[in-house]
């Protein structure tokens, strides 16, 4: 077995004689070209070597030379690595990924430099392998910055869409009171019936359930209870009076502040609906300031 040194000045092999006369028979190596015998740590040209003494002069022209110039390649070019390929592919996915097909990337580029520096020159792509190494790596390390800045974004999008279902809800239930009042002699339910009473009046497949609210419970709203068989007109600033409001749950419940969750469920603020029909989120601070009485 042999080691052959090309014009590129890089090491080729081990390979066998019978390879290196086809080399010289295709015009691949001649002469001058470098070889090391297993057994020995000295170069020497192929001219030097006995046993490639026939395949040299079957090789050279008739008038002597050498079928190609001194020193040309032993080798073909080397295969580019596939994995090198796969790797920096699933390393620059990892931007939309969050780092997922990073971590493919960073095990398969790791695979690829081990084989390309085995195969003894026969694979190529080492700075492609080393590149998505270092991409994957880098994505792996920034995942969890780019999962810190994203998740408390998607919270907040979460709440805000459920205080909008639980305003929706608010509004529907203030809407059936109203209406309730309207076909009863402008004369609010009764505290104790209420949602029964307004269930015609709902149209919503679930306006009674917050998104929020302790799961399992049938309603998390209560009713006022100061305006529980008042008369629309008993009320002086339908605007600024509470109507319906959150609550932890349970059905028909009416009554007052006293029964509004002690955690508020919308970022730190409660889901109010007033007498005129309309809903806000009520920050605790201006709890105090709310009608409860007609």
């Amino acid at each position: 077995m042999f080691k052959i040194l090309g014009a590129d000045q890089k090491e080729y092999g081990p390979v066998s004689a019978d390879q290196i006369r086809q080399w010289i028979a295709q015009g691949r190596a001649n002469g001058q070209t470098r070889a090391q015998p297993a057994e020995s740590a000295d170069w020497k040209p192929l001219a030097e070597i006995p046993e490639f003494a026939d395949a040299l002069r079957a090789a050279a022209s008739p008038r002597g030379q050498p079928s190609s110039p001194p020193g040309s390649p032993p080798l073909p070019p080397p295969k580019t690595s596939g994995l090198a390929i796969t790797s920096l592919v699933l390393g620059c996915l990892g931007i939309l990924t969050c780092g997922i097909t990073s971590l493919v990337g960073l095990i398969l580029g790791i695979i690829a430099l081990v084989r390309i520096n085995k195969s003894k020159g026969q694979l190529g792509g080492q700075g492609m392998a080393l590149a998505g190494t270092i991409v994957s790596a880098a994505f792996l390390l920034f995942a969890p910055i780019m999962a810190a800045m994203l998740l408390p974004a998607l919270a907040k999008a979460k709440q805000k869409t459920s205080s909008i279902q639980c305003m929706n809800n608010l509004k529907q239930l203030s809407l059936g009171i109203i209406m309730y009042a309207n076909d009863n002699k402008d004369v609010f339910p009764s505290g104790t019936s209420w949602c029964d009473l307004i269930m015609p009046y709902e149209k919503a497949s679930q306006p009674f359930v917050c998104p929020q609210g302790k799961p399992g419970q049938r309603s998390h709203y209560a009713f006022n209870a100061k305006l529980a068989g008042r008369q629309l007109k008993d009320v002086q600033a339908p605007a600024e009076t509470v109507l319906v409001f959150e609550t932890d749950g349970g059905w028909n419940m009416a009554g007052g502040r006293e029964l509004l969750p002690a955690i508020p469920r919308h970022g730190g603020a409660h889901a109010i609906g007033f007498a005129d029909g309309h809903v806000e989120i009520v920050r605790p601070a201006r709890l105090q300031k709310l009608r409860w009485e007609p």
